[in-house]
């Protein structure tokens, strides 16, 4: 199973491309009809109501799923130390049911690989698919991808040229966010790029989620697109 979306939906500037004559009000339906998952930034920013996830369900295919970005109070404020109460706020918090899928946890470029910190972290995170997307270098270790592992919490493949792409598989089901290889969250994808991603996300042979986060100018929706088409060509049936 592979789905591939991207990294929010309300853009202004998607409005004169893949939003044209489509009312704002119907931007994520629009967006859902093309793609077969979408991730959730606004968790990020601020706890979301039940109330939105559930109008958001509605708002989408019956197949779809949402991935979610857990909030930054945990990953930036608290930096994924005494977190139990903002973890229990936010997981009371999300009603998706069915269309609930993995939660990405991104962590600052600051933070730096600490083996008790992030233990202990894995250790409170309830059952369901977790990934963890880190932008310090210091995550490369074998010791990071061992804990990983243990928890079958996916290591993010982040593409981006302002931190590190570590490529590492550690669970049952691969995530990865292209947030633009030249430019962070610009530039668009090359045919060559796409191919490239699209081979190294057949070779993993697991459930993978892939999301375009190069939206400013409006590269996600036609990247998606682009290598939802390679994923599913006669040749990789």
């Amino acid at each position: 199973m592979i789905r591939i979306g991207t990294s929010g939906w309300r853009y202004p500037e998607w409005r004169d491309g893949f939003y044209r004559s489509v009312p704002q009000r119907r931007w994520l339906g629009h967006l859902a009809e093309h793609v077969r998952t979408i991730e959730i930034n606004s968790s990020f920013y601020r706890l979301q109501p039940p109330s939105n996830y559930r109008k958001w369900v509605a708002e989408t295919p019956p197949d779809f799923v949402f991935a979610v970005k857990g909030p930054k109070l945990v990953t930036h404020v608290k930096r994924l130390r005494d977190v139990e109460d903002p973890l229990k706020t936010f997981f009371e918090s999300l009603a998706l049911g069915d269309k609930q899928g993995p939660i990405i946890w991104q962590l600052p470029p600051s933070l730096r690989f600490d083996h008790a910190v992030l233990r202990d972290f894995l250790a409170m995170l309830p059952p369901g698919r977790h990934a963890l997307e880190p932008r310090h270098e210091s995550f490369r270790s074998d010791t990071y991808f061992d804990l990983l592992r243990a928890h079958n919490v996916a290591h993010v493949v982040s593409d981006a040229p302002t931190f590190p792409c570590i490529e590492a598989v550690t669970a049952d089901f691969a995530y990865v966010r292209l947030h633009g290889h030249d430019e962070l969250y610009i530039s668009s994808y090359s045919d060559q790029q796409l191919d490239e991603w699209a081979e190294k996300i057949h070779g993993w042979d697991r459930d993978t989620y892939v999301y375009f986060d190069n939206t400013m100018h409006g590269a996600a929706p036609r990247n998606a697109l682009d290598l939802m088409a390679r994923s599913t060509s006669p040749a990789r049936r």
